[in-house]
């Protein structure tokens, strides 16, 4: 009974994740079935010049999230940084590694490209309304 009932509680807890392996090559996706946990407060240290902040996220290492910390990233002319996420999808919780991107210009480093960024400056006004879109003091 006991073999049983041991079987019954693997076969529930490997079927509640998406085995992904620990080291991943560029450009795959995760997939795990269980939500990451809220993502930890970090201090951010003060700014360095030509470096990038890389905030900390949590990654899946196969069986369970790791906090990775976060850290400075030396800016690429040319490309900006697109952060680690996870997004809920369909099939799970899907990971986004980041890393930097070619050709994507984000003057807000907030992950979205400004061609796709409604509210470039974050000043709360949408960029076809903002007399000034770049500048975050309101108009």
């Amino acid at each position: 009974m006991k073999n049983v009932l041991l079987s019954a509680a693997a076969a529930l807890v490997l079927s509640t994740v998406s085995v992904a392996p620990p080291a991943m090559a560029k450009g795959e996706v995760v997939i795990v079935r269980v939500a990451p946990p809220a993502a930890r407060q970090e201090r951010v240290p003060a700014a360095r010049r030509g470096y990038e902040w890389a905030p900390g996220y949590w990654n899946w290492t196969g069986r369970q999230y790791t906090w990775v910390k976060g850290h400075f990233e030396k800016v690429r002319r040319g490309q900006s940084y697109q952060r680690a996420e996870w997004r809920e999808g369909p099939n799970g919780w899907e990971f986004n590694r980041g890393g930097w991107r070619a050709g994507q210009r984000d003057l807000d480093r907030d992950g979205i490209r400004n061609r796709d960024d409604r509210d470039r400056d974050n000043d709360g006004v949408r960029n076809r309304d903002d007399r000034r879109p770049n500048d975050p003091v309101r108009n």
